[in-house]
């Protein structure tokens, strides 16, 4: 029993370690990233290539060429190393209401979402959120905090000696708590990063940032997702409207000084 009290607290620790940031993101948080980036991007470009195998792009020209317009808005606003890459925005053929980005400056749209995202600031929303997620390097976090929290779970399993009923119980508990207590948790920290970084960049590109709360309301009468919060790798949609109205004031007033210029965005 002692053995085992010892690992539950040894495991715990290891846990703890993945907290510790090893860099920093465009908002000033600790990240835990210790995978090369050139690894990232590789298997990022990898994975979306499989994706454009296994779902078409819209063969709708229109609608691929508002997004195209909406996402190179946006990428001519940020800094010189984002701003220069190979950046690839593809919209899919498919019905349901989502967008994703990989490692490697890839960034999907389906078709579905732009049922949703009403008009051109809306998609902006999205698409800065999109890029904000590639360039707040979120999804090596992602794979490195999932990488140290199973060797560290495997570590305390074989220092916790004999097999028995009470080790596989508390193996089992202690790997719903790291499940909740950190995965799901650290990737909610990444939406609501993104969607901060996204209302930064839209505004910067001339879109009205106030869009991007009348995006979620539209989400959130859609009623597309009824998972607790706790459990959820994404904020409510209540949060996320919070969150971006809190930090509305100084990106509306970046959209704003655009507009007295007459420079804000006409993608469509």
């Amino acid at each position: 029993m002692k053995l085992i009290q010892f690992s539950y607290k040894a495991t715990l620790a290891a846990a703890l370690v993945i907290l510790i940031g090893c860099s920093s993101s465009p908002t000033g948080r600790k990240q835990f990233a210790v995978l090369p980036d050139s690894q990232m991007d590789q298997m990022g470009v990898q994975s979306f290539t499989e994706m454009k195998k296994e779902t078409p792009a819209s063969s709708n020209a229109k609608l691929r060429e508002q997004v195209q317009c909406v996402a190179d808005t946006i990428i001519a606003v940020l800094p010189d190393k984002y701003r220069n890459q190979d950046w690839e925005i593809v919209l899919f053929d498919d019905e349901q209401v989502n967008a994703f980005a990989l490692p490697g400056y890839k960034v999907g749209v389906y078709t579905g979402l732009l049922k949703v995202a009403e008009n051109q600031s809306q998609l902006a929303a999205v698409v800065g959120h999109e890029l904000a997620h590639v360039i707040a390097r979120h999804g090596n976090e992602r794979v490195s905090t999932q990488l140290a929290t199973s060797q560290a779970l495997a570590l305390g399993y074989q220092l916790s000696g004999e097999e028995s009923p009470e080790k596989i119980v508390i193996f089992q508990a202690l790997g719903i708590g790291a499940q909740i207590g950190i995965i799901l948790p650290f990737s909610r920290s990444h939406e609501s990063e993104a969607d901060l970084l996204g209302l930064e960049y839209m505004a910067k590109a001339g879109f009205d940032p106030r869009e991007s709360v009348q995006l979620w309301r539209n989400m959130s009468e859609g009623g597309n997702s009824k998972t607790p919060e706790l459990l959820s790798t994404h904020p409510s949609h209540s949060t996320r409207i919070e969150d971006l109205q809190s930090n509305m004031q100084p990106n509306f007033a970046v959209y704003n000084a655009l507009v007295a210029k007459n420079k804000q965005s006409q993608c469509y």
